[in-house]
């Protein structure tokens, strides 16, 4: 165990943790120059072509140190994104030590912050590394003062690198050898487990990710789940190099995968603690804490005969990544579905593409929401997430909406357009403060409904992709909420219905009533599209009607007969436009998801 380092890489986006991580690959020559592709460990085709990391990856790496002796160290990926810092919380529980990558030209960032204290709350060893030192706006003496005042950690300790060239590296493994901690554990006590990821093989069952603190784990032995008390037999334990690689045994310290033919996907819960079936430990690990989503939205498939796909879809799904929760709901436009919560409008993305990608299901997703507080007269409280649940607007005392707080960094220069941005979403208790010359941190309470559309997008358009956003929720406050529902032809879609305060309820309107115009086809009879607060119509357009030419055939002669033949079209337009039901394509839904992003 003395000889075992569990470390991962930790950074805001876009600071070089894959590439670290491939030049780490490379010196410890575990893959040859032919099969080696950048982003290794990003093996989700959606990684590769957004450019970041969605998923945690674990790697087993073999070191030889200048004093000779040899090492394992168990290397995890993890992502930058502030949706996906549940998957770092998670990577964390697993590893001693962690690497805080720096930026030499940006610095400290908003999300390098949070990451640095989930690595504490972890109670992990944390050694600075000052990354990309050889771009020409570096500044690797500013950034490793920002690491000692901003930070609090020991200059002594910083390293520094070039991930894309290579230079630097083999000082890194020398220092994780010197100051990360091996892992403590006892090998001969009862084995104790702890599940830290698990993902789903067709031909294998579930393939769980686990780092062992007490024991030893080997094929043909019977484990024990303990949040369930189910029992399998382990079919093959192992580490996880650049393929999945068995051995005979893994004990306390080691970080691998077990199989042990779990078809069951309810039965894996990262968290959770495996154990012996004929020699348990006393008590379980804490696990960890549950998770809070913020963006909640329905999924239906296109296909109603698709149901029973995507409830299967989402439970291994859920397996994989445990911040994705799900319930069924129904819709009247839409048939049977799920009303899922997510970390933010990015994960959100992500999961969409993953199950059409991943699963072949298509997918239609309502308007993403938060949750709402709902205080009646009667005294009771009422938690709305869905806009079909919207309660009587007679029986509201008060409502109250998800506030956060928002940490965004960006240059001097900027200050006035994001001053404005946050105006406009309703931002309150602004202040800021300069971390170094130029660069200005600026905080903002803001309403977490005006974020979850396009405030992030906008933030980088703003400030030309420099400004780095983090947040982190609140508290509740009184807001004046109102249910905006979108008629077709004088009927209510449910599905197309939202929650929004009321100041922008008639933009968002206008907008969604602008968006079904283009996307709905030209009946026979004219169709009206209106949103509606309550009873009052807020916003209108219209589709007009497709004229056939009932006079085409009367040439010449009276015009009382060419009058005769319009009024009697027009007779059974009106007859037509009673009975007449608007089909909305589905693409039409997708269109008005849309404009709100």
């Amino acid at each position: 165990m003395q000889n075992i380092r569990n470390f991962s890489i930790i950074a805001h986006i876009d600071h070089g943790k894959s590439t670290l991580a491939d030049r780490m690959i490379q010196l410890c020559q575990q893959v040859n120059a032919r099969d080696f592709q950048d982003q290794l460990l990003d093996n989700m085709d959606i990684e590769r072509e957004r450019g970041i990391t969605i998923k945690s990856q674990t790697i087993c790496l073999p070191y030889t140190a200048d004093d000779g002796k040899e090492y394992i160290l168990n290397l995890v990926d993890t992502p930058g994104h502030v949706d996906f810092s549940y998957e770092v919380s998670r990577a964390l529980s697993s590893c001693e030590g962690a690497l805080l990558l720096i930026d030499a030209a940006q610095g400290v960032e908003a999300q390098t912050l949070a990451n640095l204290y989930l690595a504490m709350e972890n109670d992990l060893e944390i050694l600075p590394v000052i990354n990309k030192i050889d771009l020409p706006s570096a500044d690797p003496e500013g950034v490793a003062l920002q690491i000692e005042e901003d930070l609090g950690l020991d200059i002594d300790l910083v390293q520094q690198c070039s991930a894309k060239t290579g230079t630097g590296v083999k000082a890194i493994f020398e220092a994780i050898v010197k100051h990360i901690p091996p892992p403590e554990g006892d090998k001969k006590a009862p084995l104790q487990a702890l599940i830290f990821d698990a993902n789903y093989d067709p031909f294998r069952g579930t393939i769980i990710s686990i780092k062992i603190i007490n024991g030893t784990i080997k094929a043909r032995d019977t484990i024990k789940f303990m949040s369930n008390n189910s029992e399998y037999r382990v079919e093959e334990v192992g580490l996880f190099r650049v393929k999945r690689e068995a051995v005979k045994s893994l004990s306390a310290g080691d970080v691998g995968y077990i199989l042990a033919g779990v078809k069951t996907v309810s039965d894996t819960r990262p968290g959770d603690t495996i154990t012996l079936a004929d020699n348990p430990c006393a008590k379980a690990l804490a696990g960890f804490k549950e998770v809070q989503q913020v963006v909640f939205s329905s999924i239906y498939p296109i296909a109603t005969d698709d149901y029973e796909a995507l409830a299967t879809a989402l439970e291994k799904l859920q397996l994989n990544d445990a911040a994705l929760t799900f319930q069924k709901d129904t819709s009247a436009a839409l048939g049977f579905g799920f009303r899922c919560g997510f970390l933010g409008l990015l994960h959100l993305e992500v999961i969409q593409e993953r199950l059409e990608r991943e699963f072949d299901i298509s997918l239609i997703l309502t308007v993403p929401s938060v949750k709402y507080n709902f205080y009646l007269k009667d005294c009771s409280k009422l938690v709305v997430d869905n806009p079909a649940y919207f309660p009587d607007p007679m029986q509201i005392d008060r409502v109250e909406e998800p506030y956060i707080k928002a940490t965004i960094l960006i240059p001097e220069r900027y200050m006035g357009a994001l001053m404005t941005l946050c105006m406009e979403r309703r931002g309150e208790n602004t202040n800021y403060h300069y971390p170094m010359p130029g660069r200005i941190e600026f905080s903002c309470e803001l309403p977490l409904a005006e974020v979850i559309y396009d405030f992030y997008d906008k933030l980088k358009s703003i400030t030309q992709g420099y400004g780095s956003f983090d947040y982190e929720l609140y508290d509740y406050r009184k807001s004046d909420l109102v249910k905006l529902d979108i008629l077709v032809n004088g009927e209510i879609v449910d599905a197309l219905s939202q929650l929004a305060h009321r100041e922008n309820a008639r933009a968002r309107g206008l907008r969604a009533c602008e968006r079904l115009k283009e996307e709905i086809p030209r009946q026979m009879f004219k169709i009206a599209i209106q949103a509606a607060i309550g009873g009052s119509i807020v916003a209108r357009t219209n589709i007009s009607a497709l004229r056939k030419d009932v006079t085409a055939k009367c040439y010449g002669g009276d015009i009382t007969r060419k009058r005769k033949l319009l009024e009697k079209q027009k007779a059974g337009k009106k007859r037509m436009k009673t009975v007449g039901n608007v089909e909305i394509p589905q693409k039409a839904f997708l269109a008005v998801l849309k404009s709100e992003q």
